[in-house]
């Protein structure tokens, strides 16, 4: 299949988090279809407003697809908490900076540029441990409840931008296990066949971007199309 078929020829196209790994990998699929603006936290900081709003006065519209391929599951503070002994006002405070209150920063700066006389998505790289439903172990605190507040987030925003742009698609997307930095200490017990490539991973969220409908926009899916509940 051709990657976004059911847009427009040459699309202007926006990844946000380009020097991660599954950001490069949209980046690299992508600058064969059009044209491809790649974004690293040199030009854009999510914990950083000001570089939000400034990066998208600077790109300017119209854009056709915005991709924010960001996360934050462990840094040099420590990893995810596995219990409520482990919580830390601190931690918290910047799982939910990075994973939930910069991408719908970016969501506010950027969704006006969005076109609106033809299908436009934003996309945001969610969990599948985001889903509230789906919680069933426990653990992994910030994380959690971070890409739990980012998924209601961009449902929100989902409802407010199709006042606007009809036609356009705001989607929350669980990448699966993906061998980048951000899953690499807790890849052992990853089931055979489970582990994606980031060009794997990447090439699954955009077929599954070219097949939703603005009738699934604020909705979560997994790289697979299958909705997530919230």
């Amino acid at each position: 299949m051709d990657l976004l078929s059911s847009f427009a020829a040459d699309p202007r196209i926006v990844v946000i988090g380009a020097s991660g790994g599954i950001g490069t990998a949209f980046a690299d699929l992508l600058r064969d279809r059009g044209e491809v603006i790649a974004l690293s936290r040199a030009d854009l900081d999510l914990t950083d407003p000001p570089s939000i709003t400034a990066a998208a006065a600077r790109i300017g519209g119209p854009i056709d697809l915005v991709i924010v391929a960001t996360g934050l599951l462990h840094d040099a503070v420590g990893g995810p908490e596995k219990a409520l002994r482990d919580l830390d006002t601190a931690r918290l405070a910047r799982s939910f900076a990075v994973n939930a209150i910069g991408p719908t920063l970016v969501a506010a700066a950027f969704l006006p540029l969005l076109r609106n006389d033809r299908k436009t998505a934003f996309a945001a790289l969610s969990a599948r441990v985001g889903s509230i439903a789906d919680n069933r172990l426990g653990g992994w605190y910030g994380y959690r409840a971070s890409k739990a507040a980012l998924n209601q987030l961009l449902r929100t925003a989902a409802i407010e931008h199709a006042r606007r742009a009809p036609l356009s698609v705001v989607a929350a997307l669980h990448p699966g296990t993906v061998d980048t930095r951000l899953s690499a200490p807790f890849q052992r017990g990853v089931a055979p066949g489970k582990l994606f490539a980031p060009a794997f991973s990447a090439r699954a969220m955009l077929d599954v971007l070219d097949r939703l409908t603005p009738a699934d926009s604020g909705g979560l899916f997994a790289w697979d199309g299958a909705p997530i509940p919230f």
